[in-house]
C-alpha cells in the first residue's frame, strides 16, 4: 500500500470504501465518543440538572442514502450533556428489499422497529422482526439489517452504549458488505420522512 493511500485510509478510517469516497458522513467525520468532564460536583450537578430532556430533532438533517438514511438523536458529540453513555439513532430504509450491508461491533444494540418489517442475519441465523418489535444485537456479533417492506419505508430507532464500550477500549468496529450504492429500482426519488 502506497503512502498516499495509507495516509487517506487513516483519514478516512478502516471501514472507509476502497476507492476512499465514503458514502456516509459517520465514517469519515470526526466524531467524540466522550466529552470530557471538568468542574466541582456542584458544577457538574448544577449544568447536568439544567438540560434538556425532550429533544426535538424533526429539523435535524438526515445523512446517508440513497437506500438508507440515518439520523443520530443523542451522542457524546451532539451537544446533549445529559448522557455519555448511550447513542441513540433513527434509521430509515426505502421501500423495497434493502440491506444495511454486513458488519460487527463491540457493543450491543437494540434495534426497536417503529415501521415495516424485515429481517436480521446475527452469525449466520436469520430473524423476522416487523413494526412493533425490539431486536437485540448481541455484542461481538456479525450482523446484517435487511428490510422488506416493498411498498412503503421501513423506520427503526436504534439505542446503544457503543461510547461507553469505546472509553473502555473495545473498539473493534468493521463494514464486510456495505451499504446498496444505489435505491432500489423505482425508489430513486425517495426522500425521508420531514416530521422525525
Amino acid at each position: 500500500m502506497d503512502d498516499e493511500h495509507q495516509a487517506s485510509r487513516e483519514k478516512l478510517g478502516h471501514n472507509s470504501a476502497p476507492s476512499g469516497e465514503a458514502h456516509w458522513a459517520r465514517y469519515t467525520k470526526k466524531q467524540t465518543y466522550v466529552r470530557a468532564l471538568e468542574g466541582t460536583y456542584g458544577q457538574l450537578t448544577k449544568e447536568l440538572y439544567s438540560q434538556p430532556r425532550v429533544f426535538h430533532t424533526a429539523g435535524e438533517k438526515w445523512d446517508g442514502g440513497p437506500a438508507s438514511y440515518y439520523k443520530r438523536i443523542i451522542a457524546p458529540e451532539s451537544g446533549i450533556k445529559i448522557t455519555q453513555a448511550i447513542e441513540c439513532h433513527i434509521d430509515v430504509f426505502v421501500p423495497g428489499i434493502v440491506s444495511k450491508g454486513t458488519h460487527g461491533h463491540m457493543n450491543s444494540a437494540c434495534f426497536y422497529v417503529l415501521k415495516g418489517k424485515g429481517h436480521d442475519i446475527h452469525d449466520g441465523r436469520r430473524m423476522d422482526w416487523e413494526a412493533g418489535d425490539c431486536l437485540i444485537v448481541e455484542t461481538a456479533c456479525v450482523h446484517e439489517h435487511i428490510a422488506e417492506n416493498l411498498d412503503d419505508e421501513t423506520i427503526v430507532l436504534v439505542m446503544k452504549a457503543k461510547p461507553l464500550f469505546l472509553f473502555m477500549h473495545l473498539l473493534f468496529q468493521k463494514v464486510t458488505k456495505r451499504p446498496p450504492g444505489k435505491a432500489p429500482p423505482g425508489q430513486e426519488n425517495y426522500v425521508p420522512p420531514t416530521e422525525i
